[in-house]
Order: structure tokens, then sequence, then C-alpha cells
């Protein structure tokens, strides 16, 4: 089993940044790759960006240039640095982990930018 903890939303202006956390349990030789998705209300959760245990990683179009998504391997944590938010980037952030080709999510974190 794996729980996920995410940290780091909030409220912040356009144009602000944000870094969401995530730390997994878990035996984290068997945590593969990570990552976040995100859902707005009225919409479908979608990819933002994820990473694999070696570094590799996969973004969205509306994530790239803007966000940077890191791991720390040693402390079984995945990051995300959110910068240049807009309004339309509001949502519920979720952690994303695959333990044994298994999907967990977190709980969900609130991102709302707003002036």
């Amino acid at each position: 089993q794996v729980q996920l903890v995410e940290s780091g939303g909030g409220l912040v202006q356009p144009g602000g940044s944000l870094r969401l956390s995530c730390a997994a349990s878990g035996n984290s030789f068997s945590i593969s790759t990570m990552g976040w998705y995100r859902q707005a209300p009225g919409k479908q959760r979608e990819l933002v960006a994820t990473i694999t245990r070696g570094g590799s990683t996969n973004s969205a179009g509306s994530a790239k240039g803007r966000f940077t998504i890191s791991r720390d391997n040693a402390k079984n944590t995945v990051y995300l640095q959110m910068n240049r938010l807009k309004p339309e980037d509001t949502a519920v952030y979720y952690c994303y982990a695959e333990y044994f080709m298994n999907p967990y999510w977190g709980q969900g974190t609130q991102v709302t930018v707003s002036s």
C-alpha cells in the first residue's frame, strides 16, 4: 500500500508561484512513476506532469515552460514548481504514484489563482 500526502496549495495572484509537494509512504524501490494531475470544477481530471524514477518527465502542453516537476527518490517525494500562474490553473491538484503497476492518488490540494 501507498499513502500520498500533498502540501503547498493555496491562493495566489495571477503571475505568482506555488510549489506543491507530495510525500509517499511505502517501499521506495517499488514506487515507479510519480506525478501530478488536476481537476477544475466541471471538468475531467487531466495530466499536469509525471516523472519516472530515473528522472524522465512528461508534461501537458499547458504546463510546459511554466511548471517544473522534480523528484527526490531518497525522500519518496515529488514536487511541482508552478510559475506564472494563470486563473485557468485553478483546480484541485492530485498527486499520483505507481506502486507495483497499481495507481495511487493523494487526497488533493486546492490551488486558486485569483486577484
